[in-house]
C-alpha cells in the first residue's frame, strides 16, 4: 500500500470519530478529501506541490467552512485554489507521428498481404497485427463486385506553389512577434497538410485527381497568446488572410483555401495552434482547468488522468483533434450522456480577435477572474465562438470543467431482433434518465461489417477448435433458439462510467429494458471491442479508396418520432441516386444512432460505392451525398449535429436559418472582422 493510499484510508477511518470533522457536512467533506487526495497523489508521485500557503489556506477553508479572503491591491477577493502547473500535454514520441496525406498515425494501415487477406499494421489498436479473412469477401458481397487485390496506382499530383507573398508581413512576425525560423514554414508538404481536412473529395484529389488547387502560402506555429496577438495584428496591418488550424480533422472543407477567381488575392497564412498545448492551471476544489487551445484530445486526457481528472470529451477524432477545434465546430463526444457536449464543458475562453484584442471574461490576464457556474449578464459574446469555424478569431485557451476519474468503466453489448426494437429500447432508456455514458446502436449493415472485421482465430489446434465451437454455439443460440434474422438483427454497444453505485443502477435498468424488447446480452468484451473499434475503422476509408471504393460518413440530429422515417428515406434516396447514375454494383448505405437527448438523437450515415471506370468519382460521390443531405432536411433532420458547415454545406444554410438570422450572422462577421482577416470563407453567405 503506497503512502497516499495509507493516509487516504486513515482519513476515512477517522471520519465520525475525530471532533475536527464533526461540523463538516457530507458534500464539503467530499471536497476536503478530494483536495487532500489530490495533494497526496502529487507527493506520492514525486511531482511535488506547486504552491506554498495556497494549499494550507484552502484546506483551512474547507475544514472550518470559513471563507478565507485575501485582498490584493485592487481590493478584489481571491480564493487560492488554483495550482499553476504550465504542463505541456504534448507527447514527444516518434511512434505518434501522423501521416500527411491519409488518416491517422504512420504506423497503422490496412493492407492486403501476399495471401490476399486484409491485415492491419502497427500495434496500437485492437486489430493491429491481425489478419481479417472475412473483410474482403464481405465487401465484395455487399458492393456486388469483386474488389481487386491490387491497389490503384496513385498519381501523386504536384503540390501547388505559393500564390502570394507578403514580405512586410513576414518581416513583422519575425521582428515583432519574434517567431523563430522553426516557427515559420513554407515547406510544400507542410503547406499542403494545412490546406485540407478529411473529406473524401480532398483525399481523392491528392491521390488520384489533380491535387489541391490552392493551399496556404505560409504556415506559422505560435507558442503563446502574445505571439498570436502580434501575428493577427500584423495580418491586419499588411492585408493578410489567416486560417486557424487545429488538428486538421474536419470533414466540411473548412480548411480549403479560396481561389483568386473567388476574390481572394491576399497571402493566405495557416496559423497552427498545436504548439500551444499546455495545461495552465488546475483547480481541484472547484473542478476546473485552463488549457491551451492547441492541446490534442488524447493528450489532454492522458495528462489530466495523472492528476486524477478527466473532461470526458471523446469525439471519434480525439487522437488528433484539439480543444480549440472542438469549440470552433461545436463538437460532441461519444460520452456526451455523462459529460455533455463541448458547450456544456467550456465555461470561459480567450479569443484573439481581428484587431488583436482578446475576447474573455474579466479585465486582466494577470488577474484571476472568477469562473462562475452560470451568469445572467446579457448576451455572452463568448457563445458566438462556439461553432464559429475560424471566422471570428483565434481561440488560444479555454477553462473547462473537470470530473474525477471514474471508479469503474464497464462495457456491454446487446443484439436486438430489428432496428425498430433497438430504437424503442434507446427511447425508453433515455426516458429513465439512467442512460450509460455512451450508447450506440448500429443497423444490420454495420453489424455485419463488424462481424467481417473479426480477426482470424489465434494459431493452435486447440484454440481454433474452442474458438470455432464458441462461435457455432453463439450462432445457434441467436439464430435458432432466439429466432433472429441475420439480415435484420442489430447491435448496441454501451459504456458505463462513474461510481460503482451509478453504474450498477444503469446496468439494472438496461437489463430490465433488454428483456422487454427481446434483446440478448452479447458480452462485455464485444462492448469494449465495439467502442474501441471507432478509432480503428477510421483507417478503412483510405484503404478502400486504394481498391476503388469511395466511402465517407455524414451526420444529423432528429426528433425521436422521426428517426425510423429518416433512416428509411435516406437509404432509399441513396439507392435511387446510385441506380440513376448506372454506377457499378450496389451501394453500401448504413446508419447508427450515436448520441441520445431527451427530445431526439444524433444519427450517422455511411455511404460507399465501387468507382472503377467511373469518371470523376469524387464529384459523383459529392452529388449523391448532397442528395442525401437534401433528403435529411426534408425528413426533418438538422444540417449537422457536430461536424459543422464549412464550405461543404454552406449552400444549405438558407434552409435552416431565416433570412434575418443569416443577415444577423453576416453583420456580426462584418463588425467583428471588417477587413476579413479570418477569411476562411466558412459559414458566411
Amino acid at each position: 500500500m503506497n503512502f497516499a493510499l495509507c493516509i487516504d484510508w486513515s482519513i476515512k477511518a477517522n471520519i465520525g470519530h475525530d471532533p475536527f470533522f464533526q461540523p463538516v457536512c457530507h458534500d464539503e467533506m467530499k471536497e476536503w478529501l478530494g483536495y487532500l487526495q489530490f495533494l497526496l497523489s502529487q507527493l506520492a508521485s514525486g511531482k511535488g506541490v506547486w504552491s506554498t500557503n495556497c494549499h494550507a489556506k484552502t484546506l483551512a477553508h474547507l475544514s472550518s467552512l470559513r471563507h478565507l479572503k485575501e485582498k490584493d491591491n485592487s481590493k478584489a477577493l481571491q480564493y487560492q485554489t488554483r495550482i499553476y502547473v504550465n504542463q505541456s500535454t504534448k507527447r514527444e514520441n516518434d511512434d505518434d507521428r501522423e501521416s500527411d496525406n491519409v488518416w491517422g498515425f504512420r504506423d497503422t494501415a490496412y493492407r492486403i498481404d501476399a495471401d490476399g487477406t486484409v491485415e492491419v499494421t502497427g500495434s496500437r489498436y485492437l486489430l493491429s497485427g491481425f489478419k481479417l479473412p472475412l473483410f474482403l469477401p464481405w465487401a465484395s458481397d455487399t458492393l456486388g463486385v469483386d474488389v481487386p487485390l491490387q491497389p490503384a496506382a496513385e498519381r501523386s499530383p504536384s503540390i501547388a506553389e505559393p500564390q502570394c507573398s507578403n514580405d512586410q508581413f513576414q518581416d513583422a512576425i519575425r521582428r515583432v512577434a519574434l517567431l523563430r525560423d522553426d516557427q515559420i514554414s513554407s515547406d510544400a508538404k507542410d503547406r499542403r497538410r494545412h490546406g485540407h481536412g478529411h473529406t473524401q473529395e480532398e483525399m481523392y484529389s491528392m491521390k488520384y485527381g489533380s491535387g489541391l488547387a490552392r493551399i496556404p502560402d505560409l504556415v506559422v506555429y505560435p507558442e503563446s497568446e502574445a505571439q498570436v496577438i502580434q501575428i493577427v495584428e500584423a495580418a491586419g496591418h499588411h492585408n493578410v488572410c489567416i486560417i486557424p488550424y487545429g488538428g486538421g480533422t474536419n470533414v466540411t472543407e473548412a480548411l480549403r483555401c479560396s481561389f483568386h477567381k473567388d476574390g481572394e488575392v491576399r497571402m493566405v497564412v495557416s496559423l497552427d495552434t498545436r504548439r500551444m498545448s499546455k495545461i495552465i492551471w488546475i483547480d481541484p476544489v472547484n473542478r476546473l482547468a485552463q488549457i491551451e487551445a492547441g492541446a490534442v484530445g488524447n493528450d489532454i486526457m492522458i495528462t489530466l488522468a495523472t492528476r486524477g481528472f478527466t473532461i470526458g470529451h471523446e469525439p471519434d477524432s480525439c487522437e488528433f483533434s484539439t480543444l480549440g477545434g472542438w469549440i470552433a465546430t461545436n463538437a460532441s463526444g461519444m460520452k456526451k450522456n455523462r459529460y455533455g457536449n463541448i458547450e456544456d464543458i467550456v465555461l470561459d475562453m480567450r479569443v484573439v480577435t481581428s484587431t488583436g484584442a482578446v475576447l474573455a471574461k474579466g479585465q486582466d490576464q494577470d488577474q484571476e477572474s472568477s469562473i462562475n457556474p452560470r451568469e445572467s449578464t446579457g448576451s455572452d459574446p463568448l457563445r458566438y465562438i462556439f461553432g464559429s469555424e475560424g471566422t471570428l478569431g483565434i481561440i488560444v485557451s479555454a477553462v473547462v470543467k473537470l470530473h474525477p476519474l471514474p471508479q469503474v468503466t464497464n462495457y456491454a453489448a446487446v443484439v436486438f431482433p430489428t432496428w425498430e426494437d433497438g430504437v424503442q429500447f434507446l427511447y425508453e432508456l433515455r426516458q429513465t434518465n439512467c442512460q450509460p455514458a455512451s450508447v450506440r446502436l448500429v443497423d444490420n449493415e454495420q453489424f455485419r461489417m463488424s462481424q467481417a472485421l473479426k480477426p482470424a482465430p489465434p494459431p493452435g489446434l486447440i484454440r481454433n477448435v474452442f474458438a470455432g465451437l464458441k462461435r457455432s454455439l453463439e450462432h445457434f443460440y441467436i439464430l435458432s433458439i432466439k429466432g433472429f434474422d441475420p439480415h435484420r438483427m442489430v447491435a448496441c454497444t454501451m459504456v458505463f462510467e462513474g461510481t460503482r453505485s451509478e453504474t450498477r443502477i444503469q446496468q439494472r435498468v438496461v437489463n430490465c429494458l433488454l428483456r422487454k424488447y427481446g434483446g440478448v446480452d452479447a458480452g462485455a468484451e464485444n462492448g469494449r471491442r465495439g467502442y474501441e473499434m471507432t478509432y480503428n475503422i477510421a483507417y478503412i476509408r483510405d484503404f478502400a479508396m486504394r481498391h476503388f471504393i469511395l466511402g465517407e460518413s455524414f451526420e444529423t440530429s432528429i426528433a425521436w418520432s422521426q428517426i425510423l422515417d429518416l433512416c428509411e428515406r435516406v437509404k432509399d434516396r441513396v439507392h435511387r441516386e446510385h441506380e440513376a447514375r448506372h454506377l457499378p454494383g450496389k451501394p453500401l448505405v448504413s446508419c447508427r444512432v450515436t448520441q441520445l437527448y431527451e427530445t431526439g438523437v444524433a444519427v450517422y450515415f455511411y455511404y460507399a460505392f465501387y468507382f472503377e471506370g467511373v469518371s470523376e468519382p469524387e464529384k459523383v460521390y459529392a452529388e449523391i451525398e448532397e442528395a442525401a443531405r437534401e433528403e435529411i432536411l426534408q425528413a426533418g433532420g438538422s444540417l449537422s449535429h457536430h461536424h459543422g458547415v464549412g464550405k461543404l454545406r454552406k449552400k444549405f444554410l438558407g434552409r435552416v436559418w431565416s433570412e434575418a438570422a443569416l443577415s444577423w450572422r453576416n453583420d456580426v462577421k462584418r463588425v467583428l472582422d471588417p477587413h476579413d482577416v479570418f477569411g476562411c470563407g466558412n459559414l458566411v453567405t
